[in-house]
Formats: structure tokens, sequence, C-alpha cells
């Protein structure tokens, strides 16, 4: 969601194909309808285990992403020239579009909840303080999870947490924060473990009304991202990121054509009312590579993907009359960027980390 204001991030990016990756494996089996359980109340041995690895880790760090695309263009809007807010309604609007599309083939599909999640909390909440942003963003993520259960009721807090995440200047100032991450990960990692396990002794009639999937889910994505975060500053990071960049630079393109080809293999390989979670490992590695290819080489001639291209053309017609947006001016920029970082419209601009 970066232009030329904002340079692309490849850390984010590469985190955003890491998470579409994981995402399809579940939305496989969500999307074919394949059976759960191998008689009434006893869950597939093989669908429990992929359950308490992919299921309930890679969407909330989808959302978390979403949000902190959210938050880089408002930045990037308010630096523009433009209006910061409507400029983000219009990029609403047309997810929502997208997403009702999209709904006619995937009912689970998030596109059009993030739309009407983006209108009714993210906008409302550009302008609050960033200390206010990440305290509404902890209670709507762990006070969800923990009294509510997980899904995309913790949408809104994801969302408000990477709003947060951008006023603090994290994604800036990402390569700068290694020790950190490592922290967080050395203290994720092992209540991933303990959660998952606890996750794994619920019952699966109890799962419903337990909140160990939605804890479970949400310490686990944050050790997954903090892992891969470590992982792209590792010799190993530069190819991890070359593969994963362009999928996560096209996530709308890829979301939505993941779902043809998971209706296509589906159909081929008869998973609907199966238990063959063998083959939705094969499918989701097959998609995921044909993905990243597609991505690899459409990146080499484009700069964004068919779908960013349309929701970008639409985000910035008639925002600004009379000025190009593609050259802001620098006074107009420091104002307008100030209504969205009330905490720290007190403090001279210069300096600032």
């Amino acid at each position: 969601m970066q232009s030329e204001v904002h340079a692309r991030i490849p850390e984010l990016d590469a985190a955003r194909g890491f998470a579409l990756c994981g995402l399809l494996v579940v939305e496989t089996w969500q999307i074919t309808d394949m059976s759960a359980t191998i008689a009434p109340g006893v869950m597939d041995p093989t669908r429990h285990l992929l359950s308490v690895v992919f299921e309930g880790r890679f969407f909330p760090i989808f959302a978390f992403l979403f949000g902190i695309g959210f938050g880089l263009l408002l930045d990037q809007a308010a630096e523009r020239g433009a209006r910061p807010r409507l400029v983000l309604a219009r990029r609403l609007a047309a997810l929502a579009v997208l997403g009702l599309i999209h709904h006619q083939f995937q009912p689970g599909e998030v596109l059009l909840p993030y739309a009407v999640v983006g209108l009714v909390i993210v906008l409302p909440s550009a302008g609050l303080p960033r200390w206010t942003l990440l305290t509404l963003g902890l209670l709507g993520t762990a006070g969800v999870a923990a009294l509510l259960g997980g899904g995309l009721g913790l949408v809104p807090g994801l969302f408000l947490l990477g709003l947060a995440a951008v006023r603090f200047r994290l994604p800036q100032t990402l390569r700068e924060r290694t020790w950190q991450i490592a922290l967080v990960f050395v203290v994720a990692a092992p209540l991933a473990v303990l959660t998952a396990a606890w996750e794994y002794r619920v019952p699966y009639l109890d799962l419903l009304g337990s909140s160990a999937p939605a804890v479970a889910g949400l310490t686990g994505a944050l050790a997954y991202l903090t892992g891969l975060l470590l992982l792209l500053r590792t010799p190993a990071g530069r190819p991890v990121t070359e593969m994963l960049a362009p999928m996560g630079r096209m996530t709308l393109t890829n979301y939505v054509c993941a779902t043809g080809l998971i209706l296509f293999a589906g159909e081929r390989l008869h998973l609907s009312g199966s238990t063959d979670y063998g083959a939705v490992l094969l499918s989701a590695a097959g998609i995921a590579v044909a993905l990243m290819a597609a991505s690899l080489l459409w990146s080499y001639r484009f700069q964004h993907g068919p779908l960013e291209w349309v929701c970008d053309m639409g985000r910035w017609c008639g925002v600004v009359r009379g000025r190009d947006v593609s050259r802001p001016s620098g006074r107009d920029s420091r104002l307008r960027r100030m209504r969205f970082d009330r905490s720290d419209a007190r403090r001279p601009r210069t300096g600032r980390s």
C-alpha cells in the first residue's frame, strides 16, 4: 500500500506472502467443506494436528498487516497533500466491492468484513493518540480472545494494533529493531507451544465454547511473525524474501485467485466431505508455488498486481482538486500528519525517531 512517498518495506511484503501461504491450508479445507471428524465427536488425527499448527495462526498476521497497510496509507495520503480519511474510505469502498464479488464464490472470505471494520472502526479511530490506539488494540485482541473467542471478532483489535504500530513507527524502523523482535520471539515461542498443547487437549465438542483456540492462535501468530522476521535477517533471508515478497505485494490478487485454484483442486481431488488432509497439504503447497511464480513473473513488468492497480486508481481519483498529489507541500504534509498523531502534536517534529 506504499508508493514513492513511502518506499515498500520488503520484510512486510514477505510477511504478507508468508501469511497467505499459511492461510491456504485452512482455506482449502474450509472452501471444499471437508469433514473434520472420523466418528461422532472424534476429530481426524491429521486435521487435529494441522489445526494447532495452521488454524488461527496466520489469520491474525494477515489482519494485523492489513491494519499496518491502512496506517501507512493514511500517512502517504497526508504527505501527498490529500485528505487521508477520504483516501482510506475510497480504498475501503473498493475493497468492499471486491469482497462482495468474492463472497459469491467464497462465503467465508475476509475482504468484505475487513472493509466494514475499516469503515466503522479504523476511520473514526485514525486521529486517536497512539497510546490510546495501542490500548484499544490490546483490549480488542487479547480481551476478545480470552472472553469471546477468536474469528472475525479479533479483526477490530488487530487493525487498531496495526494502526498503532505505524504511529509508533515500527514498520518504518523495522531493520533497527532486531533485538526487540528477538526478545518478543523468546517470550512468544514457548507460550505458543504451551497454548497449542492446551488447545490440542480440548475435546472436539468443547472447542467452540473454549478460548483455547483463539489464545493459542494469537500466541502462535506472534511467534510465527517474529520468527520469520528473525529468519529474514539471516543469510537465508534474501532468497526467502525474494520468494515471498512479490507474492505479498499482490496480496489482494493472490487471495482472490487462490479461491479459484482451491475450488479447481478440490474438484479434481474430490476433497469435499473427505478427510484426505495429506492431499490438502500437497494442494496448498502447489497453489503457493504457483502464486509465487506468477507473482515473481508479474513483478518483472508491473509494479502492482491487477486488483491492487484497480484499487490504487480508485483511491486517489478526485481526492485533490487542482493539485498534483504526487508532489505534496512539505508544510501541508506536516500539518496533515499531525492530525493523525495527536500524541506527538505537542512535541517538535525535528529529531523524531
